[in-house]
């Protein structure tokens, strides 16, 4: 996922039914806990535990973009396909441009769960 030691990474929608094993990795490799939603800190990145239902995917991209650094990605973690709270691809990509993202790629992150890669478009910079 690109993260890497003493990143700050902004963890948003952890429920129940995250992958421990994602969240343990992520903060091994990082060193550091994750950040909350109230959080006013410049991230190196963030994840987004998002599931069909959750709300607004756009107003959640928004307020992650916030607070990332100009070389920061966002990464929208869904259940996948069968899973409860599938969410359809094309929710992320018709959802990122509004927001000022391009979805760069897709993984599949653990047993139950796909992320998705989201960085700031060029144009959203300026």
């Amino acid at each position: 996922m690109g993260f890497k030691k003493d990143d700050l990474i902004l963890e948003v929608g952890r429920g129940d039914d995250c992958d421990l094993k994602v969240r343990e990795l992520l903060s091994e490799i990082t060193g550091s806990a994750f950040l909350e939603a109230d959080s006013q800190e410049v991230v190196d990145g963030a994840i987004i535990w998002w599931r069909d239902g959750d709300g607004d995917l756009v107003d959640e991209l928004m307020d992650a973009l916030t607070y990332l650094s100009e070389s920061g990605s966002i990464w929208v973690l869904t259940p996948k396909v069968g899973r409860s709270g599938h969410v359809e691809p094309s929710d992320i990509q018709d959802g990122a441009p509004i927001a000022g993202l391009s979805v760069t790629s897709t993984i599949s992150i653990a047993q139950d769960w796909t992320a998705t890669r989201l960085v700031a478009r060029k144009a959203a910079k300026r």
